[in-house]
């Protein structure tokens, strides 16, 4: 009977010690589902969503539309709007209480219009620069091959305005040469100075090179070295009156992040 006893106990222990790594197995079963699932919550509370508005330079249209498709693909249930425009009018209308989440603009002037009304949120932060180029007819017709041959008085030649980036950018550089030009009109903002050449109205326009890459065959673009003398820094910037300010974040992330850099170079925009 001793025996039998014994084996009765042990069995029992197994059975014991079983049955007790099992109630620790379901606990941490337990426990690992409870912290998956409130992963899982802490997840989906983090998802970004809505509606970002973002106001910026004309020239940056090709670029940042290209990173609003990509934003929207990398989080699904948001959406990115934008109003391209000369820098002076879009810091015109943020001061003036137009509702927007981000402002880029094509220069440090135009964004402290906006920092001086106290509508920034933090510091704007340089994330590219822009260079200027001559944009002429396909083929240039007219052989222009320098800033000072757009001074010849048989030249139809547009700029844009003197208030906007592009235009404070060409003034410097024809101070910086000590020449004087004449043009046929002013222009609110470098699509409208390149358009006149595109449409034929203009024989040249001074406007960015990314502008001259963005047009293809509709112009051609000649290089003058006096435009290293105006180069433009771009700085974005939060807006203190952002409606959807996390995903408004995210935005300005991606646009300073290695992938933004890469399609803003690719256009043709130089390194901050």
């Amino acid at each position: 009977m001793i025996p039998t006893v014994r084996r009765t106990r042990r069995a029992l222990r197994v059975a014991g010690a079983g049955v007790a790594a099992l109630l620790a197995l379901t606990a941490c079963s337990s426990s690992d589902s409870d912290s998956s699932t409130a992963t899982s919550g802490s997840s989906a509370s983090d998802r970004l969503s809505g509606t970002v508005t973002v106001f910026a330079a004309a020239s940056l249209q090709e670029s940042f539309t290209a990173l609003g498709k990509r934003f929207e693909q990398d989080h699904p249930g948001t959406r990115v709007t934008f109003s391209f425009g000369g820098s002076d009018s879009l810091a015109a209308s943020i001061t003036g209480g137009a509702p927007a989440d981000v402002f880029a603009s094509a220069s440090p002037k135009t964004m402290k219009i906006v920092t001086d009304a106290g509508d920034a949120s933090g510091t704007p932060a340089t994330f590219v620069r822009n260079q200027l180029e001559i944009a002429t007819l396909p083929g240039n017709p007219d052989k222009v091959a320098s800033l000072k041959d757009l001074t010849n008085k048989d030249l139809k030649v547009v700029l844009c305005d003197k208030e906007v980036p592009c235009g404070a950018a060409a003034q410097k550089a024809l101070d910086a040469s000590k020449l004087e030009l004449t043009p046929v009109s002013y222009e609110q903002d470098v699509k409208a100075a390149l358009t006149k050449v595109e449409l034929k109205e203009a024989d040249a326009a001074v406007v960015y090179r990314t502008d001259v890459r963005a047009a293809g065959d509709k112009v051609e673009g000649v290089e003058f070295p006096e435009s290293a003398d105006a180069v433009n820094a771009y700085p974005i910037t939060l807006l203190k009156g952002a409606r959807n300010t996390d995903t408004a974040k995210a935005f300005i992330a991606l646009v300073r992040s290695a992938e933004g850099r890469k399609v803003l170079t690719g256009a043709g925009f130089l390194e901050p």
